[in-house]
């Protein structure tokens, strides 16, 4: 492909939010054996549930996910993968703290710098990154990452003009205090149709701490770029928007401006689940579908062994979900607020672990492994980000 075209496609991309995170616990790889204990729109001051869109008619029950070319490999414990207005990535790697850029057009590969103060182990380390909305004019990177006392999020200026491995700014920590954990430490970060900075967060293992409502931990939050509570929050001095969460992994917003949310479930139920502000998702009163009052049900479940939900993104009337135990990319087609026919499996353990989804305008979305993160398998050439046509 020519760069000018590759370019238009991904400019068009960062007006999309996309993709989600992914917490894989401990003994099999997922946790589970722990004791239970996008659409440019909306003004700044919604509250980013976007019911004020009508409804997309229902995506069709089956469709397809081909991969059209392999873009970048060598990739080193990759977590997090945001795009650039010209169409070049920066992916994180969770173990080195280190963000790379990736030419959208060749793959090659460039080191931009070091995030100071990532205490990388088990699931923590440097984790989800985002471009600001404003990059054009203010050229910051946010990123979540665990230190050695919390997990947090700020924002480094990255200046393409200096020498390579040394274009970060000093970070301007906005968010402190997450708590940390050898497992569940969340760390997706997306920003919102809205404008607004969102963060999906992990219980580290201490359940109670997802129903407590003075904790950020099992929560997915909403803030400004600065870091502050949004005016539509449940709380006006809180950054909490929704509660109840084991694991939160990815996050998108689909054309209807709604926010879903993938989630690790412990030994039953793996979750895809639509937020709203100041509901209560269950965790570790419920897992799964559970019926019980106070609590929202998931949209779809899955059996744990087939998924360990990671990324997804929101492409085509559908969201596609990466599953690292599973190894498959899923497909959920939606009718609204509803899932449209059952989830469709696809590359099922062609690629090993699946980490990240980004959806980078139309039928172009680009899907990260995660084989090189302690787990998997590494192949000749992991860890990779191929290029899908989807439908």
């Amino acid at each position: 492909m020519q760069r000018s075209a590759v370019t238009a496609v991904w400019a068009a991309a960062a007006l999309l939010v996309v993709t989600g995170c992914s917490s894989d616990g401990g003994g099999d790889g997922t946790g589970r054996g722990l004791p239970a204990a996008s659409s440019p729109a909306a003004t700044a001051s919604g509250d980013g549930s976007g019911d004020a869109s009508p409804s997309p008619s229902a995506a069709p029950a089956k469709g397809s996910a081909k991969v059209a070319a392999t873009l970048a490999e060598g990739l080193k414990s990759p977590w997090g993968l945001a795009a650039l207005p010209d169409g070049d990535l920066l992916v994180s790697s969770r173990d080195e703290g280190t963000i790379t850029r990736v030419d959208g057009a060749s793959g090659q590969k460039t080191g931009i710098g070091t995030v100071p103060g990532v205490s990388p182990a088990g699931e923590g380390g440097l984790l989800g990154i985002a471009v600001s909305p404003t990059y054009a004019s203010d050229h910051l990177v946010y990123a979540y990452f665990t230190t050695e006392s919390d997990n947090r999020i700020a924002r480094m200026v990255y200046d393409e003009k200096k020498p390579a491995g040394q274009q970060l700014g000093a970070p301007d920590t906005i968010l402190r205090g997450i708590p940390k954990g050898t497992i569940h430490n969340g760390g997706r970060i997306a920003f919102g149709p809205d404008k607004m900075l969102y963060a999906g967060t992990g219980e580290t293992g201490e359940t109670g701490l997802a129903q407590d409502k003075n904790s950020l931990a099992g929560k997915i939050l909403r803030m400004t770029p600065d870091g502050q509570p949004v005016h539509g929050n449940p709380e006006a001095d809180s950054v909490v928007y929704s509660l109840g969460h084991r694991n939160v992994q990815g996050l998108a917003w689909d054309s209807g401006k709604r926010l879903w949310a993938s989630e690790f479930g412990q030994n039953t139920w793996d979750e895809l689940n639509l937020i709203e502000p100041g509901k209560n998702y269950g965790w570790p009163t419920v897992e799964g579908k559970a019926g019980k009052a106070g609590y929202v049900d998931p949209v779809v479940q899955w059996k744990t062994k087939d998924a360990s939900p990671s990324g997804i993104a929101y492409a085509e009337g559908s969201i596609w979900m990466a599953s690292l135990r599973g190894e498959r990319l899923w497909r959920i087609p939606l009718a609204g607020r509803e899932s449209a026919a059952a989830p469709q499996a696809l590359l099922e353990g062609k690629y090993g672990r699946l980490r990240t989804v980004l959806s980078v305008g139309g039928d172009k979305v680009l899907l990260m492994t995660s084989n090189t993160d302690g787990r998997g398998t590494p192949k000749p050439g992991d860890d990779k980000i191929l290029q899908l046509e989807v439908s």
